[in-house]
């Protein structure tokens, strides 16, 4: 594994290298969110009987962070070597699908915690939510992240150009992100857009990080684990298919 934890070290360094725009920016992002939703309705919304609404925001707020940065930091990293050139430089090396997979989805791992860590830091400060099970809210925060940087790696090799990673980012992970419960609960709504919500696979995860900030939440946090983990299954066996077959890779 000595290759694949070369390239995760690349990948690392790769984000890190500009942390004010892959980390900072992110972090301010979901401040602004904070102040602005908290701000405008931290008095007319209670949610779970007694939750204030800036400390039920909190956790949402992480989570969403944790999943778009986990997705962007794959699937911009595979696009970018694309459309450099330097993807060649990978390809006469003797890595495996695995090695590549591993090194993907492992830095967006750390890039999606770094991220999420650095937004509960400055936004705990508003409102403590408080960490009831901080068991739950790490497993969701690093299956959540892994499907996502897994996601991340489909669309990288599926895409050409920078515009439809864009394309991809803006009409499939962003709807599903903001309709997943990051600024609600499910429970307030009808109950024909409640079973629509339980569709989308990206509620369990903040729904599931949520419970282990509260001990409560809109589904149990086994159904949770169950559908998030079957979703990176799922995800993963489909972008590890694609690597083995250098699906345009060496075109």
């Amino acid at each position: 594994m000595t290759g694949a934890r070369t390239l995760l070290y690349k990948e690392m360094l790769r984000f890190w290298k500009v942390s004010f725009q892959t980390v900072a920016a992110p972090v301010l992002t979901a401040v602004l969110y904070l102040l602005i939703f908290g701000h405008a309705l931290e008095a007319h919304v209670k949610v779970y009987g007694s939750v204030g609404y800036t400390s039920f925001l909190i956790p949402g707020l992480v989570m969403m962070s944790v999943l778009q940065n986990a997705f962007a930091n794959s699937s911009s990293s595979l696009i970018q070597s694309k459309v450099t050139g330097n993807l060649v430089f990978l390809l006469v090396t003797p890595l495996s699908h695995w090695a590549w997979f591993a090194a993907y989805v492992g830095a967006s791992v750390v890039r999606g915690l770094v991220v999420g860590a650095g937004v509960l830091a400055v936004t705990v400060w508003f409102a403590p939510p408080g960490l009831a099970a901080p068991g739950w809210a790490l497993v969701f925060a690093v299956l959540g992240a892994a499907m996502m940087g897994a996601l991340g790696l489909v669309a990288g090799l599926w895409a050409e150009k920078f515009d439809q990673i864009a394309a991809f980012q803006n009409f499939v992970v962003m709807p599903m992100t903001f309709l997943s419960g990051v600024f609600y609960s499910v429970d307030s709504l009808p109950p024909f857009w409640q079973a629509v919500s339980h569709l989308n696979p990206f509620f369990y995860m903040i729904d599931g990080f949520r419970a282990g900030f509260f001990g409560v939440s809109d589904v149990s946090p086994w159904i949770s684990l169950a559908v998030v983990a079957a979703s990176l299954v799922a995800v993963s066996a489909v972008s590890l298919r694609l690597l083995k077959t250098g699906y345009k890779l060496r075109s």
